[in-house]
């Protein structure tokens, strides 16, 4: 089979029946682009004329290029190879996948950077007022603060929130969210961030919908139209300059504080799972990693004979 057009129906059985996002299925299409390519260069545009060892040479290629690509980056570009050839397999299309004996490289483990409680409250203050008037400024703060106050609450992926509608916030003291592979979850709001929601609801959100068409989309921007992840990243961007933080702030920054905050505050780990959206426990125990640094540096200036 030509591989452009294996590429295409593996990318539409991800998309289709695996229920991924666009975002992850147009970063597959960019890994095996780069593999068609490559492929190309040594005259192989046939998905039957690929063995085990052009796999290996060029996952040894990528691997010892200059500068060298990010282990976790490589992992990716390993998986999108192996998942095509996997699916060319299983659908008979190909007798053999070559990338049987091929192995992902080993991703160091880096923890998540949270921000501490004082921080996250420097950061809400900096986005916006709590409450507000009806002037221009108001208008976007209040959305601004909304957005913020919602993240750190639910812990959610900025693109999560920025797809919610208003019929997400029906209930209120509850939110619902739809995840990796179109997976629904509730996930209680605190009273912080609903009394900024409704401050948002009831005093920015009209004015900002007669600016546009008419849309449910629960967060907009200031011409109306839906707001978009790279202007929710904008608004905490903007925020953490104006608090003054030194560290690298984003929108997965809020998550991480979410998850560390509430393991630091006795949470269960399979709690925090649920309200993440993690399909494994595994990827949630990460975070126990950073409670751990803080149960550490306690001990180090509590315990009489700790140093």
């Amino acid at each position: 089979m030509q591989l452009d057009r294996a590429v295409d129906a593996y990318l539409r059985h991800v998309s289709i029946e695996r229920g991924l996002s666009a975002h992850t299925a147009a970063a597959y299409r960019r890994d095996l682009s780069g593999y068609l390519d490559w492929l190309a260069g040594r005259g192989i545009r046939d998905s039957g004329d690929v063995t085990a060892t052009v796999v290996a040479e060029f996952a040894a290629e990528r691997a010892s290029a200059e500068p060298p690509p990010a282990a976790s980056s490589l992992a990716r570009l390993q998986s999108s190879v192996r998942g095509l050839h996997r699916f060319l397999a299983r659908e008979g299309i190909e007798s053999e996948d070559p990338t049987g004996r091929l192995r992902p490289p080993k991703a160091g483990r880096r923890l998540p950077k949270a921000l501490t409680v004082d921080q996250v409250e420097r950061l809400l203050d900096a986005a916006g007022p709590a409450t507000g008037g009806v002037d221009a400024a108001d208008l976007i703060g209040l959305r601004d603060r909304a957005l913020l106050e919602l993240l750190y609450a639910t812990g959610a992926r900025v693109s999560e929130i920025v797809q919610l509608d208003v019929d997400d916030m029906a209930q209120g003291d509850v939110v619902r969210l739809r995840g990796k592979g179109s997976k629904e979850r509730i996930v209680p709001v605190g009273s912080y961030a609903r009394a900024a929601l409704e401050a948002y609801l009831t005093r920015s959100r009209p004015e900002l919908s007669r600016r546009g068409r008419a849309t449910p989309r629960l967060f907009l921007g200031a011409r109306g139209a839906p707001l978009s992840r790279q202007s929710a990243w904008l608004v905490i961007q903007h925020a953490a300059e104006r608090a003054e933080l030194t560290a690298h702030v984003s929108p997965h920054t809020l998550r991480h504080s979410f998850a560390t905050h509430l393991l630091q505050g006795g949470a269960d780990v399979r709690v925090v799972q649920e309200l993440l959206g993690h399909a494994s426990v595994a990827t949630t125990q990460i975070y126990t990693h950073v409670s751990v640094d803080a149960l550490r540096d306690v001990y180090a200036t509590s315990h009489p004979r700790a140093r």
